[in-house]
């Protein structure tokens, strides 16, 4: 072949490269190879862009030239590109995409500040940075105001809520049916109070978190249907509730909406509104426990009411009568990630969250419905009767509390239920004759027909066994502020609440969005090579730690010796001591930096051999077909 001809033949291969990946990128046909398809988009969210009437703007705002950025939010920001360039292609033209980079005094930089996004700081150099996103369709607009990797798993969800939210001009609609004062008091009870001289009780703060996305419409114990509209139901601490209510709630779990349902075995409000007079007069004590079991049994839920949940290791400290302090194992301070389910939606950035007698469910054997944990105890953890709580001090319960594995506070579930009435709506009960009302209409019975029987589609039902847990007490802790009440949260009670009504309140669509994976991938061997390490010469530095203390202690005692001139005399004795000591110590730092080096040799070794591999592998591979291709060409 000639000269002039290699070089073409150079030149064309080059422009081939270069339209073969040109062609590449264009082509709107992805292979999504990872493990768990976190490039892929999920059918949820392919349905919500679907939905899309209107054009939807999105502006994401990356500071890439910053300073000292972490190479983890390079990577992220990179990830989050890839994702939202899924969603414009999916949307078919409803989503436009812009990338801005805001400088630092620029009107970029002040457009993000006015669009709600939060500045980061560079962990070199302590330059801020924005990383958010904004959704603007008309005159509606939402933010992420800080994006972070830690968050990865659900970076789906985050933005298919984000676009769905922008979508909504009015409030969504919660139904209410609670015998708690969750709301506070209302209007009517409010003249009937202040003449019996009583404080009207204040809402609760997790109400007042709620009513920031949605418009919460109370319904009545005794009601025979729901309202209209309705887009979720929240159901706390049910008691008494009439049986067609109950068939309403049914329904419209069957019909796909969502419900979140609070029972509780030992209600510590109406604990404390008990009268221990009324059982000395011959009355039954006030009902401090919630049920519904019709409901439950049918959903495929195990629940007692009369059973509270004890945990040894998880017990939280509370003074007793006498001034000192105990572990009280039906007060519950969970603490994650053992207590939180990560890979849910409503748990997982939980850190902490306390329950107060606390009951347990279980998925009953035979269900085919998905039962999905949420919240649970540690292995430490047993049953005792409620009953039993009275009068007994939380030693006592203690001893009582027999470890049976652990137990399920709090779960989601879903799939196509079977409805809790399968006879249709129950009949209303026949009142005496009243002969003044023979001629009085009929109203008519709602047909067996019309009611359903299973669940039209996936219906998702959330349930928890306490409702204590929404109160004030045991999540915030409130102060006056310059003549305001404030308040401070100490655990992440009000976060799952709100959680879990914003999981549950939104589109259905994102319901089904489940977390995916991260795309970090950690080097497990070389983090089981140092934990093999770590165990190595942890024992020693424990033992070089002890030794140093017991030193230092021998010199606190010393500094009461001293002398003429208020120096310290030492005696020649502690002298031999401290130095034999310190040789000790020499010889043992000098241990530790061989495991040290052994194991960086292993991990180096290791490092080596895959950068090889990385290399080689795709030089060779060509070769070995360049090889085989010629071999054919001269046969």
């Amino acid at each position: 072949m000639k000269p002039g001809s290699k070089a073409l033949a150079i030149v064309l291969l080059f422009v081939g490269l270069v339209l073969v990946n040109y062609l590449a990128s264009s082509v709107p046909v992805r292979v999504d190879a990872t493990a768990e398809s976190i490039y892929s988009l999920s059918a949820g969210t392919n349905k919500m862009l679907g939905k899309i009437e209107e054009s939807v703007s999105i502006d994401l705002y990356f500071s890439k030239d910053a300073n000292g950025l972490p190479i983890a939010y390079k990577n992220y920001a990179a990830r989050v590109q890839e994702m939202l360039r899924q969603y414009v292609r999916a949307s078919r033209g409803k989503l436009t995409l812009n990338i801005v980079n805001p400088r630092a005094d620029t009107p970029d930089e002040e457009k993000a500040t006015a669009s709600g996004l939060t500045p980061q700081v560079a962990q070199q150099g302590g330059e801020q940075f924005f990383f958010g996103l904004v959704v603007t369709q008309a005159d509606q607009q939402k933010a992420i105001p800080a994006f972070t990797p830690q968050r990865e798993q659900f970076l789906e969800y985050d933005l298919s809520k984000l676009i769905y939210s922008v979508q909504q001009v009015d409030k969504r609609k919660l139904g209410l049916i609670t015998s708690l004062p969750l709301q506070g008091t209302n209007p009517q009870e409010m003249q009937m109070m202040m003449m019996m001289r009583r404080q009207p009780q204040p809402s609760q703060m997790v109400m007042a978190e709620l009513e920031q996305s949605f418009q919460i419409i109370s319904v009545d114990a005794n009601a025979t249907e729901l309202p209209a509209g309705l887009d979720a139901l929240m159901i706390a601490h049910p008691q008494g509730l009439a049986p067609k209510l109950q068939f309403a709630i049914d329904q419209f779990l069957l019909g796909g909406k969502p419900v979140f349902l609070a029972v509780d075995p030992s209600s510590q409000h109406f604990k404390r509104q008990s009268n221990p007079q009324q059982a000395m007069m011959g009355q039954g004590p006030q009902n401090v426990s919630s049920d519904l079991p019709t409901l439950l049994n049918a959903y495929g839920v195990q629940y007692d009411a009369q059973k509270v949940v004890g945990d040894l290791e998880n017990a939280t400290q509370v003074q007793t009568g006498g001034g000192g302090v105990a572990r009280y194992p039906i007060w519950l301070s969970l603490r994650g990630p053992e207590a939180f389910n990560s890979k849910s939606l409503p748990t997982a950035q939980l850190k902490s969250a306390m329950f107060i007698e606390s009951g347990s469910i279980a998925k009953t054997e035979g269900s085919t419905l998905t039962f999905t944990p949420l919240v649970e105890t540690s292995a430490q953890t047993g049953d005792i009767a409620s009953m039993m709580l009275q009068f007994a001090q939380p030693d006592d319960i203690a001893k009582q509390i027999t470890a049976s594995g652990k137990k399920t506070i709090a779960a989601l579930v879903t799939g196509k239920f079977k409805s809790a009435f399968p006879d249709g709506a129950p009949k209303d009960e026949k009142p005496a004759d009243d002969p003044t009302k023979k001629d009085a209409p009929k109203k008519e019975e709602p047909k067996v027909a019309d009611a359903l029987k299973e669940s039209k589609t996936s219906s998702t039902l959330f349930v928890i066994a306490d409702t204590d847990w929404l109160f004030d007490d045991y999540s915030v802790r409130k102060f006056n502020f310059f003549g305001q009440t404030a308040a401070e949260p100490f655990n992440d009670n009000m976060a799952f609440a709100a959680n879990t009504i914003e999981f549950l309140g939104g589109s259905q669509d994102l319901i089904t969005i489940r977390g995916k994976g991260t795309s970090l991938r950690p080097f497990d061997v070389v983090r089981k090579m140092e934990a093999s390490a770590q165990k190595q010469y942890q024992a020693k530095l424990t033992e070089l730690d002890t030794r140093l203390q017991q030193v230092q202690t021998k010199l606190t005692e010393l500094q009461g010796k001293k002398g003429e001139g208020n120096r310290l005399i030492a005696t020649p004795e502690m002298t031999k001591a401290i130095e034999e000591f310190q040789k000790q110590q020499a010889t043992m730092r000098g241990e530790r930096r061989e495991i040290r080096r052994a194991l960086r040799e292993d991990i180096d070794r290791l490092e080596n051999r895959l950068l090889v591999i990385n290399l080689l592998a795709g030089p060779l591979f060509i070769g070995v077909l360049g090889f085989w291709f010629s071999r054919s060409r001269k046969k």
